[in-house]
């Protein structure tokens, strides 16, 4: 190769390094040129962002001060209360006494006037079976349930023959009743015994369980007697007596417990504790007390020369004890105590006696009965219905026994449909009967 060739290409290659040296230079301006405006653009937008902010800042701080010359300007108002919750209202929980106030208002209302009517009567089943002697319980006396619902039914030696047949017929009877039925009996010990002179067990009377001192004595007496009772069937025993054989030859002469008020009455709390703890309604009897007689109102009229202080110390004391012990039932007698009633009626007639002393003065809460109004003293001088209007009207829940129960029924009826007793009266009555009645039926 020749020299002149050799120079050409040197020269070409010094071109070559020229031109990427001069591109290299380039890039490397370029480079620095977008750094430079990059650097510029971002400290343009430092500031101006900055300038901005402020501007900004400078807008909001005057929008706060204009909302609060705007809000000083405005009437103050109170913030509204938030409301006060009413209180929740106590559940108070019925007592048991409300709840069978209210269960036998709602039976008493769903029953018709003649059954209302009925249920003041407690009679002998023969007196609406139309049998001789009832010995038994089948469609006869389904019938006249039925159709005569009475309050109670009473029984007598005549109707019993043996336990079990005794046992039967009060189930049967109490099964076909209409409304719940008081089977009763007069069971005092003694002479007045009438599961005890038969079937058993026999308990000794008032005079002799009275002679011991000792009250725990009757206590075991009217529970065996209450116990007995109740296993037949039975759910009222018209005793204790509460009379004070007081007089000589006293007509309750050994069916009393003695003459003294304190002792007296301490016998007679026991037995009704002894009977009612068995759940058989004690009955006291015979209200005021007529110990103080020596006739016989079975027989006839009879009267006392009591004087009202004498009653009220001594026969209505020994009463008030067996109230206050819880006595579910009180029988007025057919005797006249006219210094406490103001005439020579039977007891039983008198309202100032029966509603006055014994329901009001007395306080006695309980169903008040008559004693038997087929008893001479009664049936001698007044006709069946009257002598059981009478009873009602003097305060008389219940009515034993009739001379001639159509007649006093209807006439109890006829008296209550013409107004001349007030069907409320026979709803106060049926109230307390009820009570007793339905008192296992509410918790």
């Amino acid at each position: 190769m020749d020299s002149r060739e050799q120079q050409d290409r040197r020269e070409a290659r010094r071109k070559k390094r020229l031109r990427s040296q001069i591109m290299v230079y380039t890039v490397f301006l370029l480079v620095i040129l977008a750094l430079g405006t990059g650097i510029g653009y971002g400290v343009y937008a430092l500031a101006n962002g900055r300038k901005v902010a402020e501007e900004k800042e400078q807008d909001n701080q005057e929008l706060i001060e204009e909302m609060l010359a705007t809000e000083e300007s405005l009437p103050s108002v109170e913030p509204t209360p938030e409301p006060t919750p009413e209180p929740t209202p106590e559940v108070v929980e019925p007592t048991r006494e409300e709840k069978l106030d209210a269960y036998v208002d709602e039976r008493i209302a769903q029953m018709p006037l003649e059954d209302k009517v009925a249920g003041l009567f407690v009679v002998r089943p023969e007196a609406i079976t139309g049998v001789g002697t009832a010995v038994q319980a089948g469609d006869g006396t389904r019938q006249a349930l039925e159709a005569n619902p009475v309050g109670g039914l009473i029984y007598f030696d005549q109707n019993i023959q043996s336990e079990a047949q005794l046992k039967e017929m009060l189930e049967n009877t109490a099964r076909y009743a209409k409304y719940p039925l008081f089977l009763a009996v007069d069971e005092e010990g003694g002479t007045v015994s009438r599961i005890g002179s038969s079937i058993g067990p026999k308990t000794d009377s008032a005079g002799a369980i009275g002679e011991t001192g000792n009250p725990e004595n009757a206590y075991q007496a009217g529970a065996a007697m209450g116990t007995a009772l109740y296993g037949l069937g039975f759910n009222v025993d018209f005793a204790p007596v509460a009379d004070l054989a007081n007089v000589e030859g006293s007509i309750m002469e050994g069916r009393a417990y003695g003459s003294d008020v304190s002792v007296v009455s301490s016998f007679v709390n026991a037995m009704v504790r002894g009977l009612q703890e068995q759940k058989v309604s004690a009955c006291l009897k015979h209200f005021p007390g007529m110990g103080s007689a020596t006739e016989d109102t079975h027989d006839g009229k009879v009267s006392t020369d009591r004087t009202a202080e004498q009653f009220w110390a001594e026969e209505l004391a020994v009463f008030q004890a067996g109230i206050n012990e819880g006595a579910d039932m009180v029988m007025v007698s057919h005797m006249a105590a006219p210094t406490l009633t103001g005439d020579n009626e039977p007891s039983i007639f008198s309202r100032t006696l029966v509603t006055g002393i014994l329901r009001e003065q007395m306080g006695f809460q309980g169903v008040i009965i008559t004693d038997a109004l087929d008893m001479g003293a009664i049936s001698q001088y007044y006709a069946a219905d009257e002598a059981s209007i009478m009873a009602v009207l003097a305060g008389c829940d219940m009515l034993l026994m009739p001379e001639d129960y159509e007649k006093a029924y209807t006439g109890v009826l006829e008296a209550v449909r013409s107004g001349n007793i007030d069907e409320e009266r026979i709803n106060d009555s049926l109230r307390r009967i009820y009570r007793i009645k339905y008192a296992d039926m509410v918790q």
